[in-house]
């Protein structure tokens, strides 16, 4: 069966926010859209919906809640009553309903929260999954950082997201790789229902990039740049069919939307997989 084509999201992390990235992004064919309440500052909605209001509606929109200003720094939770205000919050600040609302890192809680756990992320998932009941969002996801502590977590028993958003890319380590294959199995969700963020490591620029080629894991790579390269291939690292990367220029976006033709090399990435896999176990290589 053919897999999914690939999907890209841009990505407000670290925006600046500007109508210029927005409708170059639609230029582009990319009408997809994530940020979070808290991402500028916790101003990211209200920015949007001031600088791009009449945009909106052209997008798919996804945004995340789970942290709250605090009285120094931000703030985690995972309690229902705050998850559904800050959804509330999120319609109103926006000016429309968000088509996916992601609970944003909720490792980030968990840990502290044992030996209740399970309980305090099955009411999370429930207070969002009510949340899309009343039409306040179209559906809802979770988007973590590190999946490592779901992975004991999460069955079929607990609310079902629709979408499951982890780090994917050749920077991603073994552990957080198996925990998110492990997480979807558990939810039942296949590879079109998981996304892929921060494909990059953190930045384009990294000497990383400069001193692999990550076109060794494409079928005919050989015109795409290390970048382009790298990122084609997050999507197989985990298996995602959609892709969040953010920027704040255009240009950069239009280089990535340029490799999405080219195929990967399943059995190079295979066998990656394993490699990495037996050298954090100490094994001989």
């Amino acid at each position: 069966m053919r897999d999914t084509d690939p999907r890209v999201v841009l990505g407000l992390h670290r925006s600046r926010h500007e109508r210029r990235l927005l409708t170059g992004a639609l230029d582009l064919g990319v009408t997809a859209l994530d940020t979070s309440s808290n991402y500028l500052g916790f101003r990211s909605h209200e920015v949007l919906a001031r600088v791009a209001g009449d945009l909106l509606p052209k997008l798919t929109l996804s945004t995340k809640v789970g942290y709250f200003p605090g009285s120094d720094r931000a703030e985690h939770s995972l309690d229902p009553a705050r998850l559904h205000v800050a959804v509330e919050q999120a319609v109103k600040d926006l000016g429309r309903e968000p088509d996916l609302v992601f609970l944003h890192n909720p490792e980030h809680s968990l840990e502290g929260a044992a030996p209740r756990s399970r309980y305090v992320l099955a009411q999370a998932c429930a207070a969002l999954d009510i949340a899309t009941s009343k039409g306040l969002c179209g559906g809802w996801g979770v988007a973590s950082w590190d999946p490592s502590p779901l992975v004991d977590l999460v069955d079929v028993a607990l609310p079902q997201p629709s979408v499951l958003m982890v780090r994917a890319g050749l920077l991603v380590g073994t552990k957080t790789l198996d925990a998110a294959d492990a997480v979807a199995t558990a939810w039942g969700l296949g590879s079109d229902s998981a996304w892929g963020m921060s494909p990059f490591g953190g930045s384009t620029r990294a000497p990383v990039w400069d001193r692999i080629n990550p076109g060794v894991f494409l079928r005919g790579g050989d015109g795409l740049s290390h970048v382009q390269a790298a990122f084609r291939t997050a999507y197989c690292l985990p298996r995602v069919s959609t892709m969040a990367v953010g920027t704040d220029e255009p240009a950069h976006l239009g280089e990535l939307m340029g490799a999405l033709a080219s195929q990967v090399d399943e059995q190079a990435v295979r066998e990656y997989r394993d490699l990495i896999r037996t050298r954090s176990r100490g094994q001989p290589a």
